[in-house]
Order: structure tokens, then C-alpha cells, then sequence
């Protein structure tokens, strides 16, 4: 065997280092220059050059290794630079981050926060196709951890890893696919975990920390072209917007213009003393289209242009309660309203369709007329107050010149040598004046008297007049409103006597715990036949007992007798047959056919006085 010089051997070294020569073949010139013979000081300086190149040759491959890391990442960020196609930049990280960890499988997952999944959204060296489709739920798998925690995590061997939360369709898939060693990273924006990149391998292995930050750094840009995607579709969505914006700032703007004339068109007219059909025909020119307006009763004020529709009570209370114009059909419907004071409503017709600021427009329409309603009550009111004046120096003073008050009456238009009915309304809880203005409507004359409010009206039914506006003042204040009618009658001294006597029934009908209702003495029964002024016998016997006596005229027979009989005997049913000389059966057929007649409460103790009182005064009766 040839002696081996150790400067040969160094030189061999270094010639196998500059070839690229693997760790094998370097070690291998130090362990065939000790076969040789060589030893002593020269082997050991050779096995130290062998170290020596071992680590130049380790330090190359790293510095190669991340020359390809950066080369890769600056592709990606150049990628990211002119990204056009998130997809393909995408594509081209996993593919990357496959090629550069030298792994079978490489994939990306993304999250879906509203539906709480993760989904599949690139692969790369996959061959399965329930790899390809599958879904993850938050915190499942290794993905599932690594989305959940924003950590990285490794397994050697998958399926025998039991940090993991294993499912059945996430288990099917990794072994369709073959997969065995996982590694998974967390794409994050911030603080943020969007999604997973995962680099696999179908056999059992462990991944270096180099490996971890090599996938790391391909997923912050992946997460970073996710990012910019975001970003892009944010600003071509902005900019989309913000032509739309600028689109409809020049349309407000000119709808301003438009509402502005309208409304200084409208508040002139009512400075001017338009009245509401001049308003009326100025806001059909400007909608171009029919006006109808009403008041609360649905008693038509004006009309331009339109047909006889009238407002439905359901698009009314809709409009009120939202401040705003409501449609209906082919019609639009806008509450005239003062606060919560429903003053009135106006409709429009002829336009099915109105745009916002036609809508607004047809609103403040509303508010003026509004105004306008409210400026023709002022005008009510002060006609009111001096009405109310006579009202309350009739009721003080009527002898001091009886003459001289009727004259005032025909001034106001008011006849007082007319007949007229007198109610008295009162109510708890709420000022005088407001009730006073809310009567308003029902009388010719109207006032507070003796904290009470007095209403003079040409009404032949005073009692049926009395209970309508007991009933509607109720609803309208939202309190229990109290009315007593008297009359009708005419002449001053007349109108006094019967003002007492319907502040008698108000104070009889609250007595009788009848608040909030109405009614004149002829409805309290034997009560008013007692209070009133003028008892009505005959028309408290016939509201009493009319059924009874109008049978008996018509068929012959005697049930009045019947009934007088029951009650003399006390309700004892075995003397009453032998004073009417009959069987107690047919006493018995005849109280029931009674209680048919006069209603099924007649022997209740308050029908029951009033029977026995309508029957002593029909006998006493000529």
C-alpha cells in the first residue's frame, strides 16, 4: 500500500468540498488515510480538517437552503406586488411551501366565521378528492388547534397524536389521503387566525425549527394576500359607493333646491291667509299628482285633482305613530299632526311610486298644513272664549237682561229662543280648558262653568248625545269623561232650569258608579224619575214595563197581572197561584215568558225596585 501524505490528504479534502461532495465520502478520506498508514500528529490534524470541512459543508447547505427560502419568499412578495389573481398567488405559496420542505402534500385552509368552519381552499400533491372537499369544525383536528390556539403544531404520526380532537370525516380524509406526518401554521391578520398552511408527508417524520418559520413566513403572506384581496374588493366597493355617493349628493342637492322653493311657496301662502284648499292645489303642482285632505273625522277639507278615496284608518295610524308618509295600494297616506295631536290626514293620488325626496316633500306638506289647521284653531279658540263668556253669563246672571244675552247669542249665531239641549261633561285628570276645547265640536255654545264644561247643542235626544260624546271624549283624552244632558228647551230661564238639572245627572250617574258614561235622568231609571225637574211617568213605565203590557195587549193575556201578583206574595210562588186562581205551573210558564220579555236580570234587587215602582205608578197612572 502506498504511503499517504497528509498534505495530499487535505488537498483530496478540499477538492471532494469544492465538488459538493456528500458528508460520507468527506469523512471517508480520513478513515482510508488511517488504513494507509497514515497516524500520529498527521492523522489527527487531518481528522480535524475532516471536521473542519463537515461544517464548511453543513454552513453552505444552510446559506443554499435560505438563498431558496428568500429566493421563494421574494417570488411570493413579488407575487403580492402585482397581485391580479389571489387564487393563483394562493396556488403558488402552497406549491412553494411544498417544494421547499420537501413534503408529499401541501394545503391551505380558511375559516368561515358565520358558518363555524374551516374549509379546504388549496392543495397541492393531494390525489384524494375527500381530501380535497373536506371540512373542518372550530377546534378540531390539528388544524382546528392550531386556528384556535394561533399556534403552530407538529405530529410525527397523526393518528397515534392524541393532543388533537379526532373526528370521523376529518380522519377519513387524512387517510384517504395517506397523510402521516402533519405540520400546521396559523395565517393570522393581526390578532386575527383566518386560516391554516399545512405541510404533510405520507410517511412518519419530525419537522426542524428551521421548517416551522420557513411555513410560518409563507403564511404571513398568504395571510397578507388575503389581506390585500380584502383591501382591493374594499376599495373597488368604496369607490363604487362613493360614485353612487357623489351620484346622489347631486340628486339631493337638487331635491333640496325643489323642497325648498316648495316650502317657501307653502309658507307663504299661509302668511298670506291661504286657506286649506290653496294649500292643497300648491302641493298637487308640486307632486304632480291629486290632494285630498281630511280631518280627523274623515270629513273632507279640500281636493285637487284626485277621486273620492278616502284614507284607510290602518295607513293613518301607521303614518302617526312613524312620523313618516305610508303607501297603500296606489296611494300615499301623511298624518297631519301636531306632537302626538292627530290633526288631520293628506292623500295623495296619482303617484304609486315617490322617491325620497318627493316623500319628504309630501311630509312637510303635512307639517304646514299642520300649521295651517293649527292657526284656524287659534282663530276658533278666541271665537270660542267669547262664546264661552255667554255661556257663563247666562248660567250667572240670566235675569239681569235676558234680552240682551239672546242678542249676543244671535251674533254668535246661536239662537237661544231655539230649543236646545244643555250637557254638562266633567272628567278627572284633566284640565278644564283642554275638555272645554275638546266638546268644542259637539256644541253651539261651549264653556267652562263651575269647574265643570257646559255644552248648548240643537240635538232632540240629549240623552243619545250625552253617551256619543262620553264615549269619544273618552277615547280621544284617554280618560274616563262623564256627561248629564237635560232639555231640549228654549228661552234663558228655561236653559238655567235645565242646566241644574243635568249637573244633577252628572253627579247621579257618577253616584251610581256610571263614570264615563252619558245619559240624561229619563236613562237612570227611577233615580232620575226622582232627581229630574220633570218626571216622565209615563216614559219611565213604558221603558220599565213596555214589553210586558205591549204581550199583553196583543195576546189577551195577564202576564202584568202575574207580575203584581209575585211581587204581593213576596216571590212565593205557592200564593201567588191562589190569588190569580191558576196552577202553580202556569205561574211559573208565565215568569218565564216575563223574563223573556224584560231580560233575564229582572228579579235582580236593582230591576226588581224599579219593576215594583213602574207598576205602582201604572196603577196610580189615569
Amino acid at each position: 500500500m502506498t504511503p499517504v501524505n497528509a498534505h495530499d490528504a487535505v488537498r483530496k479534502l478540499f477538492d471532494l468540498l469544492a465538488r459538493g461532495a456528500n458528508a460520507e465520502q468527506l469523512a471517508q478520506v480520513a478513515v482510508a488515510a488511517g488504513a494507509a498508514g497514515l497516524d500520529g500528529a498527521d492523522l489527527a490534524l487531518l481528522e480535524q480538517a475532516t471536521k473542519d470541512a463537515l461544517r464548511i459543508r453543513h454552513t453552505l447547505a444552510e446559506h443554499r437552503r435560505r438563498e431558496a427560502e428568500l429566493t421563494a419568499l421574494f417570488d411570493t412578495a413579488s407575487d403580492l406586488a402585482g397581485l391580479r389573481d389571489t387564487d393563483a398567488v394562493l396556488r403558488s405559496i402552497v406549491h412553494r411551501a411544498r417544494m421547499l420542505l420537501g413534503v408529499d402534500v401541501s394545503y391551505l385552509t380558511l375559516n368561515d366565521e358565520h358558518a363555524g368552519k374551516t374549509y379546504m381552499r388549496v392543495t397541492d400533491g393531494s390525489v384524494s378528492a375527500l381530501f380535497q372537499q373536506v371540512n373542518l369544525g372550530m377546534g378540531e383536528g390539528l388544524g382546528g388547534l392550531v386556528a384556535q390556539t394561533a399556534r403552530p403544531y407538529a405530529s410525527r404520526d397523526y393518528f397515534a397524536d392524541e393532543r388533537f380532537h379526532h373526528t370521523h370525516p376529518i380522519d377519513s380524509s387524512v387517510r384517504d389521503e395517506g397523510l402521516a406526518a402533519i405540520l400546521g401554521v396559523p395565517l393570522a391578520i393581526g390578532s386575527k387566525v383566518i386560516g391554516v398552511l399545512y405541510a404533510a408527508d405520507r410517511t412518519p417524520r419530525d419537522f426542524a425549527a428551521e421548517e416551522v418559520a420557513l411555513l410560518s413566513s409563507l403564511a404571513d403572506h398568504a395571510a397578507i394576500a388575503i389581506d390585500n384581496a380584502h383591501l382591493l374588493d374594499e376599495t373597488r366597493l368604496a369607490l363604487s359607493d362613493l360614485n353612487k355617493a357623489s351620484e346622489t349628493i347631486s340628486a339631493h342637492n337638487e331635491a333640496l333646491h325643489r323642497a325648498e322653493a316648495a316650502h317657501d311657496k307653502l309658507m307663504d301662502l299661509v302668511l298670506r291667509g291661504g286657506d286649506v284648499p290653496d294649500v292643497a292645489a300648491a302641493v298637487a303642482e308640486v307632486l304632480r299628482g291629486g290632494i285630498t285632505m281630511y280631518d280627523t273625522k274623515g270629513i273632507e277639507l279640500a281636493r285637487v285633482g284626485a277621486g273620492t278615496v278616502r284614507p284607510p284608518e290602518t295607513a293613518v295610524a301607521a303614518s302617526r305613530s312613524s312620523g313618516r308618509a305610508v303607501s297603500t295600494q296606489d296611494i300615499w297616506v301623511c298624518a297631519v299632526q301636531a306632537g302626538q295631536e292627530l290633526l288631520g290626514s293628506l292623500l295623495l293620488t296619482g303617484r304609486p311610486t315617490l322617491g325620497d325626496a318627493d316623500r319628504r316633500l309630501f311630509e312637510r306638506a303635512g307639517v304646514v298644513t299642520a300649521l295651517l289647521l293649527m292657526l284656524r284653531r287659534s282663530v276658533a279658540q278666541a271665537e270660542d272664549e267669547v262664546r264661552g263668556e255667554l255661556l257663563t253669563d247666562l248660567l250667572t246672571a240670566p235675569e239681569r237682561n235676558p234680552a240682551a244675552l239672546i242678542a249676543r247669542g244671535h251674533r254668535l249665531g246661536v239662537d237661544l229662543a231655539e230649543p236646545h239641549a244643555v250637557l254638562v261633561a266633567t272628567a278627572d285628570h284633566v284640565p278644564r280648558r283642554r275638555l272645554a276645547l275638546a266638546a268644542a265640536r259637539y256644541g253651539a255654545l261651549v264653556g267652562v262653568h263651575a269647574e265643570q264644561v257646559v255644552l248648548l247643542a240643537r240635538e232632540g235626544d240629549p240623552g243619545k248625545l250625552a253617551c256619543r260624546i262620553a264615549a269619544e271624549l273618552g277615547s280621544t283624552l284617554d280618560v274616563e269623561v262623564t256627561v248629564g244632558a237635560a232639555g231640549p228647551v228654549a228661552g234663558v230661564g228655561a236653559l238655567v232650569d235645565a242646566h241644574a238639572e243635568a249637573a244633577r245627572c252628572v253627579r247621579s250617574l257618577l253616584a251610581l258608579g256610571r263614570a264615563g258614561q252619558g245619559g240624561s235622568m229619563a236613562d237612570l231609571g227611577f233615580v232620575g224619575l226622582l232627581l229630574g225637574d220633570r218626571a216622565d211617568i209615563e216614559g219611565f213605565v213604558h221603558t220599565t214595563l213596555g214589553p210586558v203590557l205591549d204581550y199583553d195587549d196583543r195576546r189577551g193575556t195577564e202576564l202584568l197581572r202575574t207580575l203584581e201578583a209575585y211581587f204581593i206574595c213576596g216571590a212565593n210562588l205557592t200564593r201567588a197561584k191562589d190569588v190569580l186562581h191558576v196552577h202553580v205551573n202556569t205561574v211559573v210558564q208565565r215568569l218565564e215568558r216575563i223574563g223573556s220579555l224584560l231580560g233575564e236580570d229582572w228579579q235582580t234587587p236593582e230591576r226588581t225596585l224599579e219593576i215594583q215602582l213602574a207598576l205602582r205608578l201604572y196603577r196610580l197612572s189615569p
